[in-house]
């Protein structure tokens, strides 16, 4: 590999990293703006502005070199579409029944885990048959597409939160409280896990000589999520959302250790499948814990914050996994440190997070012939 092409690489992995951190920095201002005008007039412009410097973007570097190309990812991940937060707080407005609704939370997050598995692939293959600007505009069409079929949706067009229903003391409320604070900074040493992971399993093709192990081990991780999302969601579980969130937290972290064991790429591939199942139940649970302890008017952002609170912490992991790659058992080590960090400040945090043994009651306002009405 010539020294142009490695500076090519090192380029778009520092453009990627750009586009996810500023995504996740803006969100809580966006879920403010859903919770005070409600979600399509924040999802439309985002998505138009989003999809349009995607689109510009292979025209950013003949004309206007790095920077310009810097300025326009930075630019496109500002006007990223919040649809996670936005889509999780319609579920206490779609499904009523506090069984089902956990059940979907479950299924949600472990699906999208078939994202980072289709979409890596579609992107390539696009890239291989036609060139990089085709594959950009395609992403560009299907995210347009994506978000204005949410947004047009009838849950999505008539949701409120409190605060867009004329209490603007609602708005008001404080959002950090001590519970909400320790579970975001938890949060945080879960991304902190995944983004760790996702260096190490290049160390681990690099050192193997397997290229396909840096796309397989992520890949792996992540149909661990989507199955560990059917297994919780099809049945109803016993005890408190705080035990399962910290009972998951400890499975999350001792699926970790064996990668300190320095295993084979086989090995490897099969046991991080485990903490990606578990992975699942802790987010679901997180999100149920945030709809409880979040002031009534204010869902929205607390689910930006913990959104951000993951994003961030997978942008520390994966750099300073990328500073220890050429230490096999430091590299290896790092998920877990991740996950150890998140089960110890839950523990220290578990009185604060309420006992929740279901999902809160409905604090979210749907309309009924053209009135909105608490459920």
């Amino acid at each position: 590999m010539g020294h142009h092409e490695r500076n090519s690489i090192a380029f778009g992995g520092l453009l990627s990293a750009l586009y996810g951190l500023s995504s996740a920095l803006v969100q809580p201002v966006k879920g403010r703006l859903m919770d005070r005008h409600g979600q399509m007039v924040v999802h439309l412009p985002a998505a138009l502005l989003n999809s349009a410097l995607l689109v510009a973007l292979p025209l950013a570097g003949p004309y206007g070199g790095p920077s310009l190309a810097t300025a326009v990812v930075v630019a496109g991940g500002l006007t990223t579409p919040p649809l996670e937060a936005g889509l999780r707080a319609l579920w206490p407005s779609v499904l009523p029944d506090t069984r089902l609704r956990h059940a979907a939370l479950a299924l949600d997050t472990g699906t999208q885990g078939l994202l980072y598995i289709a979409g890596p692939l579609l992107v390539a293959a696009l890239a291989s048959a036609y060139d990089s600007a085709i594959a950009l505009a395609v992403t560009a069409v299907l995210g347009l597409v994506g978000t204005a079929l949410v947004a047009f949706a009838p849950p999505s067009r008539r949701w409120r939160s409190g605060s867009s229903t004329g209490s603007q003391s609602l708005a008001n409320r404080r959002l950090a409280s001590p519970g909400l604070v320790l579970l975001f900074v938890s949060l945080t040493g879960t991304g902190f896990a995944i983004g760790a992971m996702n260096v190490w399993s290049i160390a681990m093709a690099e050192h193997h000589e397997q290229d396909m192990l840096s796309g397989i081990i992520p890949a792996a991780f992540s149909t661990g999520s989507f199955l560990g999302g059917l297994v919780y969601g099809r049945r109803t579980w016993k005890g408190t959302t705080t035990r399962r969130l910290i009972t998951a937290g400890a499975v999350f972290l001792a699926g970790w250790l064996p990668l300190v064991a320095l295993p084979g790429p086989l090995a490897a591939t099969v046991a991080v499948t485990v903490p990606g199942a578990f992975l699942t139940v802790v987010v679901a649970c997180a999100y149920v814990t945030t709809d409880a302890l979040a002031p009534e008017g204010r869902t929205s952002e607390a689910y930006a914050w913990l959104i951000l609170s993951i994003g961030v912490g997978q942008s520390v992991g994966t750099a300073l996994a990328g500073r220890l790659a050429e230490q096999p058992l430091a590299s290896a080590a790092l998920p877990a440190a991740g996950a150890a960090l998140a089960l110890a400040v839950l523990l220290a945090a578990r009185r604060r997070l309420g006992p929740t043994g279901q999902l809160p009651r409905a604090r979210h306002r749907r309309p009924l012939r053209g009135r909105h009405k608490t459920p």
